[in-house]
């Protein structure tokens, strides 16, 4: 095991938290640590299993509604790519360095300073990770429901009430539901069961990982199958040939609405991208989870590295022949009030279930059972890999002082965060009642990005910073790609604040709040250390 007495880090004053052990609690030799459990095929599993979660089955019909072309809508899923793969390829020289269980939340401490590390921190706590899995907890029971009907957001068996919408500026706030039905019952009985296995130790949990992310990866691999066994003629001369380039000219001008219930405003091919990115980039998201799970890890400062590029390239492979896939089954335009699943298209599938629309159009009713049925497989999986690779930041940030101290211990037995998985758990079961969860899914999505743009610049300050640290792997294409990275990701930022700001100005909220939380964790961190 490398410890960072072999790699020189940096010589910083303040430095006491990079330089401990990488899987031992401060202060205390005889402490528990870390199981190095997972190998290369488990690490890809977290990559490729917290990317793959209900998103590739149900943006392409809204971001097709907005882009109204085919090639564009292929053209935008290619830029999520290129940016995802940059993004991991960059990430890959961070892991290798700092191999720590925490990952992203160490690389921005040690890069931006300990104030950027806990913003990154909080807002993961209160919704980037236990959001996402309160929203996949609940799409699986929604999904559920299809097997058994009495699953139901619907079907309440405690309605506390419902929170009226409230305008604010070109957001809405509240409009939702608060209590216990069926579906997220669903959510949390999976969620529980999962954050219980989990406490078990690592090998328990990177198997169940292991299992469905294999399941779900053949369930995607299926669906492109039907694109070879189901073409529709009339679908095909609809979507390709000259159709392809419908819309897609340099001069053609697409309509955007600004905020909610705002003016449409006419924008160009990039800013019409960089508006839907909001739906491919959270769809694919979550690749950097193993970077939290690198202190139980063999041989990181190799397996990290690969299995970023691994699991996000296979991924971004698969959700590109996915949407050709769609368009090859169904027509990209279509009407709302059409009856005929053809009519419909990819822009008005039922509820936006594309993937769905796609295999009951190949199968009829069987098609969509197995596709609820893969889709039940994915977010189970996803759930999993979050809750894993989520508890691993707060214990990281235990052991600097920022987070309840229970949380930086490990199980004597298991050698598991178990009081972090507890943590994480509770919070998100009450995302889960509140129903709060996708619309602050929809204010942090602005929030990833800019702490993608972050840690990536870090990658330039640590350059600078600590030239002669150990780096058994340097980014591909450092610096044109990471700097290609940071410039897309500025636009998409940009075309967002201007554009979306119910996406945006909210997520920055979140994020602020975290400063006065931060002041008081560093008064009384100094003496949470044992």
């Amino acid at each position: 095991m490398t410890t960072p007495s072999s790699v020189p880090l940096h010589e910083k004053a303040d430095s006491s938290a990079a330089l401990r052990n990488d899987n031992q609690e401060v202060g205390s030799s005889s402490a528990p640590k870390f199981v190095q459990g997972m190998g290369l095929f488990s690490a890809t599993a977290i990559v490729m299993g917290s990317m793959i979660g209900s998103g590739i089955f149900i943006v392409s019909a809204d971001m097709g509604r907005v882009l109204g072309s085919p090639a564009l809508l292929i053209a935008a899923w290619l830029v999520t790519a290129v940016m995802t793969m940059i993004g991991a390829l960059s990430y890959g020289e961070l892991a290798a360095m700092m191999p720590k269980a925490g990952g992203q939340y160490v690389y921005l401490r040690e890069a931006l300073g300990p104030l950027s590390g806990f913003l990154y921190g909080w807002t993961l706590f209160v919704v980037i990770q236990t959001g996402t899995i309160a929203a996949v907890g609940v799409a699986f029971g929604k999904f559920l429901g299809v097997f058994f009907p009495s699953v139901s957001a619907t079907n309440w068996i405690w309605h506390i009430g419902h929170v009226p919408a409230l305008p604010v500026g070109p957001m809405v706030l509240g409009n939702m539901d608060i209590g216990l039905n069926t579906a997220n019952l669903a959510a949390i009985v999976v969620i529980t069961l999962l954050t219980f296995l989990n406490t078990r130790g690592i090998r328990l949990g990177a198997a169940v990982q292991n299992v469905f992310t294999s399941a779900k990866v053949l369930a995607l691999l299926a669906v492109v199958a039907v694109g070879f066994v189901a073409k529709n003629a009339a679908a095909v001369a609809a979507n390709f040939g000259h159709a392809f380039w419908a819309n897609s000219g340099w001069g053609t001008w697409h309509s955007v609405q600004v905020g909610v219930g705002g003016p449409i405003q006419y924008v160009g091919i990039l800013t019409v991208i960089a508006v839907v990115q909001v739906g491919s980039l959270f769809s694919s998201d979550a690749w950097n989870n193993v970077t939290f799970t690198a202190g139980e890890i063999r041989n990181p400062r190799r397996n990290l590295p690969l299995s970023l590029a691994l699991g996000t390239g296979v991924v971004s492979l698969l959700y590109i022949a996915c949407n050709f896939v769609y368009m090859s089954v169904l027509p990209l335009a279509g009407s709302a009030d059409a009856s005929t699943l053809a009519g419909r298209g990819i822009q008005f599938a039922a509820q936006d279930r594309v993937a769905t629309a796609v295999m009951q159009a190949a199968f009829g009713g069987v098609g969509s059972k197995l596709m609820a049925g893969a889709i039940l497989v994915s977010t189970f999986g996803c759930v999993n890999g979050m809750l894993l690779a989520g508890a691993r930041v707060y214990y990281a940030m235990s052991q600097d002082g920022l987070f309840f101290k229970s949380a930086g211990r490990l199980n004597e037995k298991t050698k598991t965060p178990v009081t972090s998985l507890w943590m994480q758990w509770g919070w998100t079961c009450l995302l889960c009642l509140s129903g709060s969860y996708g619309q602050l899914l929809d204010y942090v999505i602005f929030a990833v990005l800019v702490f993608y743009v972050l840690t990536i610049f870090g990658l330039f300050v640590l350059r600078v910073k600590r030239p002669d640290a150990e780096r058994p792997y340097r980014a591909i294409g450092y610096p044109i790609l990471p700097a290609l990275y940071i410039v897309m990701a500025v636009w998409i930022c940009g075309v967002l604040l201007r554009y979306k700001p119910q996406y945006t100005w909210p997520g920055l909220l979140l994020v602020l709040l975290g400063v006065p939380v931060y002041a008081v964790w560093r008064r009384q961190g100094i003496g949470n250390r044992e």
